[in-house]
């Protein structure tokens, strides 16, 4: 006899809050209770569904394994398996690695070879290099296929041919903890379900030994400060029969003395002498790609001014596009003067008036105000 739909005993939407849920409990549990039912076996019978019913739904792993699989979510080696796909004897565990074995990435789940691991690397380049691109050397330490055995792990270069006699197999072990099957990866076939007869004797049966690579590594042009390169397959050699992992590449940028970098525009920051910036001049600057570039400073610039020089910013990743590169202005105040340059300083200054400086007299005359007025 099929079971009655945990939702339909409560009488509420498969979408019902758990709060609609939890009413619906206490006013069916309060008809139901035997107190109030004395020698009715109907009502006993409903309330123990009631009770059943509500367990399941109260708890939302179990409410969610419900959604997805019915009644087959709790019918541990029990019939009912057709919903959700599951063959006769199916256990909690087969139905949470369906359901999560996705996101979990599914490596070392399940009979087979194990995939080899990712691995991490990282490089140090400067901004030029950033900028045009490079290829860049790089050693790591990492599992490679045993060239004794060709990988399989066997000494007569045969694969993995015994079942494992730890999972039968299976390839995982499972231990029940309460509500929940725990399963992993059979630690003894390492999930291959079988293990090799005559292990090899330079990798002890495993298939890969522990070496180092020289990999050259391109860098594209444009590339940023923290990007991440993936070379597949580059990283550790999988067991007997399994791909390879992936290596990623961290790129590191080094802080450049010149320009400062602002995604695809660059910034050079050009200190000016005062009289430079008074009378005006034209001064020559570098641009990344190696390039000379001249810069007219009209006369009265000011410190923090920027000059735009369109396309000799960065280069765009995987592009022929290029940012803008601005120069910044930094009027620079002379130091150690020689009493002649002292007494042409005393000079202007003495000569100095609101058009020359218009922004200090300005600030000056609203100070003065500022007091007169009683600090209003």
């Amino acid at each position: 006899m099929s079971k009655q739909d945990y939702y339909a005993i409560l009488g509420c939407a498969r979408d019902a809050s758990a709060d609609d849920l939890k009413k619906a409990y206490r006013k069916l549990a309060m008809q139901l209770h035997p107190d109030r039912n004395p020698g009715d076996k109907k009502s006993e019978a409903r309330f123990k569904e009631l009770n059943e019913a509500y367990d399941v739904l109260k708890d939302e792993q179990k409410r969610a394994a419900y959604d997805r699989f019915g009644h087959a979510a709790f019918e541990q080696g029990g019939p009912g398996a057709g919903a959700g796909g599951f063959g006769q004897g199916a256990g909690l565990g087969d139905i949470f690695d369906q359901m999560f074995g996705e996101f979990m990435g599914g490596r070392g789940r399940g009979r087979g070879p194990r995939q080899g691991a990712d691995i991490r690397a990282g490089i140090e380049i400067d901004l030029a290099e950033a900028f045009a691109g490079t290829k860049s050397q790089l050693r790591v330490p990492t599992r490679v296929s045993c060239e004794a055995c060709a990988g399989t792990g066997s000494e007569n270069k045969e694969r993995a041919n015994d079942t494992c006699t730890t999972c039968g197999g299976a390839g995982k072990v499972r231990a029940q903890q309460g509500f929940f099957l725990i399963e992993r990866t059979c630690p003894t076939c390492a999930g291959q379900g079988r293990v090799v007869r005559n292990p090899c004797r330079i990798c002890q049966g495993t298939g890969t030994v522990q070496r180092e690579r020289s990999l050259q590594v391109q860098v594209p042009a444009g590339v940023e400060d923290g990007t991440r390169i993936r070379l597949a397959g580059e990283g550790e050699a999988g067991g007997p029969g399994a791909p390879p992992g992936d290596l990623y590449v961290h790129v590191s940028v080094r802080a450049h003395p010149i320009f400062q970098r602002d995604g695809a525009n660059i910034f050079c920051r050009v200190p000016l002498r005062m009289s430079q910036a008074a009378l005006g001049a034209e001064v020559e600057v570098p641009a990344i790609d190696g390039s000379k570039a001249r810069v007219k400073i009209p006369p009265g610039t000011q410190t923090g001014e920027q000059f735009r020089l369109r396309g000799k910013g960065f280069s765009v990743l995987r592009s022929a596009a290029r940012g803008d590169m601005y120069i910044q202005v930094a009027v620079e105040t002379p130091q150690q003067l020689t009493r002649r340059q002292r007494e042409l300083l005393e000079e202007f200054e003495a000569e100095a008036n609101t058009r020359s400086s218009p922004e200090s007299e300005g600030f000056f005359a609203k100070v003065k105000e500022f007091f007169e007025g009683g600090g209003r």
